[in-house]
């Protein structure tokens, strides 16, 4: 699978963050974030282990209660079924893969 980059097709899932699957295969899915400053993403966990790297701006990752705070070209990997949140403290992209493949993150004319 290909595919260019558009600015079109991203989802907000929460308010001040915005959401996009890239690519997918049978194991993986590639996602972009946009994440805007002083928003939050909730503790949460889900079966999906989740490697990121972040692209610009700052973000303070909590992962199984540390904090690291993430500035650009920093990156994580977060098991499955691990407790999790971010702060939002610039505007930031991130790109994250997932897997297995979040069902839920793909496209709605999409299946694996």
């Amino acid at each position: 699978m290909f595919a260019e980059f558009t600015p079109d097709g991203f989802t907000s899932p929460i308010a001040g963050i915005e959401m996009k699957t890239l690519v997918y295969g049978e194991k993986t899915l590639l996602a972009r974030f946009h994440l805007k400053k002083g928003s939050e993403l909730p503790s949460h966990t889900h079966p999906h282990e989740q490697t990121g790297c972040l692209i610009s701006g700052r973000i303070r990752l909590h992962i199984n209660g540390r904090a690291f705070e993430a500035w650009p070209g920093d990156s994580w990997a977060i098991p499955g079924d691990v407790e999790h949140r971010a702060e939002i403290l610039e505007d930031s992209v991130a790109i994250e893969v997932f897997s297995p493949v979040r069902k839920e993150f793909l496209p709605a004319d999409q299946g694996v």
